[in-house]
């Protein structure tokens, strides 16, 4: 029972939080990026940045920051950007932290972005260890929308990889976008261009999936039990918190009552 509460209360603050960003999406932002891979790596050091895509919720605009793009205003030739990739990734990265400086008051909607491996952690790291200063987004401005719709929908919502099966049983146009192993081939073969659009479509799909959760038109695994839980208290907190509930309810007891008068007479 305490931990079904418990469940519950996750729940509504994750919904809360949601339902507020979603309330404020002029000023809530969709972050992704891509890098290298992050797995097997011998010599310890943080995986290199490639890509960087910041999407306004409401208005849809992107802002973008790339190696390539660095490279491309730099005029030099793609095939010596593995050559230079230090003063490139850190012209990017400077370029997007100039970026979160004028944008820290707003919300940071992200998706596992949790950790050095991969996070806003990894992004400040990343520009320490080329010489720059970074700033720092405060947490109560983070959002992890992957943690969120677990709390939401419960832990079984959807298969592996979760992302994956969100874009495939909601039918969201993946086009461009690659898969972990894929975007760590991508980088290998030196294709940033691709690397830099896989993250600009996971921007435009993280953004889709938050609007439907918003909406309540994401379909997601869950039975509505899966969702809420079972036990007598659990309903007690929902009819409490959703007066569409309450009504049935009173509708419910009314009419009972009056089927019972009428035998009376």
């Amino acid at each position: 029972m305490g931990k079904e509460l418990k469940r519950l209360k996750r729940r509504k603050s994750s919904q809360g939080k949601l339902d507020d960003i979603w309330e404020h999406s002029n000023s809530s932002l969709i972050v992704h990026y891509s890098c290298e891979s992050f797995y097997d790596r011998d010599d310890g050091k943080t995986p290199r940045v490639t890509s960087i895509a910041v999407r306004n919720l409401a208005s849809g605009q992107t802002e973008s920051f790339s190696i390539h793009k660095v490279a491309e205003q730099k005029k030099l030739p793609f095939d010596e950007i593995d050559e230079n990739y230090d003063e490139l990734e850190r012209e990017m990265l400077g370029e997007y932290f100039e970026f979160v400086r004028s944008h820290q008051h707003f919300n940071w909607v992200h998706w596992n972005m949790r950790d050095i491996n991969y996070g806003f952690a990894a992004l400040e790291h990343r520009f320490r260890v080329l010489g720059g200063e970074p700033i720092i987004i405060a947490e109560d401005r983070k959002f992890d929308l992957a943690r969120a719709m677990v709390s939401i929908y419960g832990l079984g919502y959807i298969g592996h990889p979760r992302l994956q099966k969100l874009i495939e049983k909601n039918k969201i146009t993946d086009k461009g976008f690659l898969s972990g192993k894929e975007e760590a081939d991508a980088f290998e073969q030196k294709d940033y261009i691709k690397l830099h659009q896989s993250t600009l479509r996971k921007a435009d799909i993280l953004a889709n999936i938050f609007e439907r959760t918003a909406d309540g038109s994401i379909k997601t695994n869950s039975s509505w039990f899966e969702q809420y839980g079972v036990h007598p208290k659990i309903l007690v907190e929902i009819v409490r918190d959703h007066w569409l509930w309450s009504l049935a309810v009173m509708v419910a007891i009314g009419v009972g009552l009056i089927s019972r008068a009428a035998e009376l007479f």
